[in-house]
């Protein structure tokens, strides 16, 4: 059955089995509404239990089922028994932010030394460099991490090892069938990972990393030798629960688990950053998915977008109260930038897109457009007409470019096959966001080829 909204879009109603909702209703006591919908979802009736009342330890697989997890374990845990020092390489968007702080405050309450690093997104881009990465063994460290970022990144890696520095890759981006030559890459996306896993974001496979580092730890005497307590996971849960939410991966499965447990924990306000961060806020009643996604996040993103792009991690980092309020308050000025750049670029894009929305993916450029707000504006666009969209930049002859999908249609698959086609300079992304730079003479050429993917999606889904 179909009907039309008051904005023109066509309603289609799933199908559901009415014998399902029958036993829901009779076994779990549930109202009609909430069995339809878990009978839509296709929730074997084994699961409905786990489903709704999602638990971290009946939910949390073994995490030596991710590839290359238990070669980076040991690993981790020699250079931890000789102190050396680890570098954490780090997104300057709100899953590397949380990625970042997850590692440096596990490294922190266990004494063991950490730098970390953020790249300008203006200036840097997306990602390590050679630069970036000199400038970490420039400061003596024996390990590199890069979360939520790595796993393209073939020369700075090469370079890193030519330096005699390993580097581990923390990521879920999309990926090729070659992988960089890090000492380990742990990747629920790659394409040999079997851990179907594939839905975390970078701060849960963070958090499945420390897991297996804990309990290594912990098997070899590690804590009690060291007359080191223990840390608890479950209390860095606000901040794995805080990437998956402002990273739109679907709720599901253990990711379902992190963030019923992170909003208990973020409830108690023990990171002082999310605390400062909720008070400016005015955050008082209990937290929710809501408040993670569009009270938060925009904050901690803001410094990425608009400001300073190592601001998000280094609140979530913080323990110094003064220096905690300086970031918070900083973070909220440059919120209200980004809103006010926001809207003014959302008008042109807007305008800009209404000779374009007969088209099955909409790319719209424009020149000297911020970078930072071009991914929220590819965003609005895909929401308003539900079709894929991408924001271009131009700077001279070269266009960075920011893509927002719709569900179905891989956009990151979709850029990793240009580049691989030499229409694009370089890109990744995952499922339902990607970004990529573009010399501005080959756009034909990607609206081109785009299309002819899309046209193979809209007729496999007719």
């Amino acid at each position: 059955m179909n009907s039309t909204s008051l904005t023109g879009k066509k309603w289609i109603y799933r199908e559901f089995n009415n014998d399902d909702i029958v036993f829901y209703k009779e076994n779990f006591f549930l109202d009609e509404i909430t069995s339809k919908l878990l009978s839509i979802r296709k929730i074997k009736k084994e699961d409905i239990n786990l489903f709704l009342n999602p638990s971290i330890k009946e939910s949390l697989p073994n995490p030596n089922i991710l590839k290359d997890m238990n070669k980076a374990t040991n690993h981790v845990v020699e250079l931890i028994k000789k102190r050396k020092t680890f570098g954490i390489f780090g997104d300057y968007d709100v899953d590397g932010a949380s990625s970042t702080a997850l590692l440096g405050n596990y490294f922190k309450s266990i004494k063991h030394p950490f730098k970390i690093y953020i790249p300008d997104r203006k200036k840097e881009g997306y990602g390590p460099s050679k630069k970036s990465f000199d400038i970490l063994i420039k400061e003596k460290v024996d390990l590199i991490f890069t979360v939520d970022c790595g796993t393209l990144s073939f020369e700075p890696i090469e370079y890193a090892k030519s330096k005699n520095v390993d580097v581990i890759v923390l990521d879920h981006h999309q990926s090729e069938i070659n992988l960089p030559n890090a000492h380990s890459v742990i990747n629920p996306n790659r394409l040999d990972d079997t851990s179907k896993l594939n839905y975390l974001c970078a701060a849960g496979v963070c958090f499945m990393f420390l897991v297996s580092i804990n309990r290594k730890l912990r098997e070899i005497n590690w804590f009690k030798e060291k007359k080191i307590e223990e840390p608890d996971l479950i209390d860095f849960l606000d901040l794995v629960s805080l990437g998956t939410i402002c990273d739109v991966v679907p709720l599901t499965g253990l990711n379902r688990a992190i963030v019923k447990q992170g909003l208990k924990v973020l409830k108690l306000k023990k990171n002082p950053g999310i605390k400062m961060l909720m008070n400016l806020c005015r955050i008082e009643s209990k937290p929710t998915t809501y408040h993670l996604g569009y009270v938060l996040g925009p904050r901690i993103n803001a410094g990425g977008r608009v400001g300073k792009c190592s601001h998000g991690a280094n609140l979530l980092l913080e323990t110094n109260a003064s220096e905690i309020f300086k970031i918070a308050s900083e973070l909220e000025q440059f919120n209200n930038e980004r809103k006010i750049l926001e809207k003014e670029l959302l008008n042109y894009a807007l305008i800009s897109a209404q000779d374009k929305v007969a088209d099955p993916v909409i790319i719209i450029d424009g020149s000297n457009w911020h970078e930072g707000v071009i991914g929220i504006i590819a965003s609005r666009i895909k929401d308003k007409y539900n079709k894929p969209t991408i924001i271009i930049s131009k700077t001279g002859d070269i266009g960075k470019a920011s893509a927002r999908s719709i569900v179905g249609f891989d956009i990151g698959m979709n850029i990793l096959s240009a580049v691989q086609e030499k229409i694009l300079l370089k890109g990744g992304g995952h499922k339902m966001a990607g970004g990529f730079p573009i010399k501005m003479k080959n756009l034909s050429k990607f609206k081109d080829f785009l299309l002819k993917r899309m046209k193979k999606f809209n007729e496999k889904n007719t």
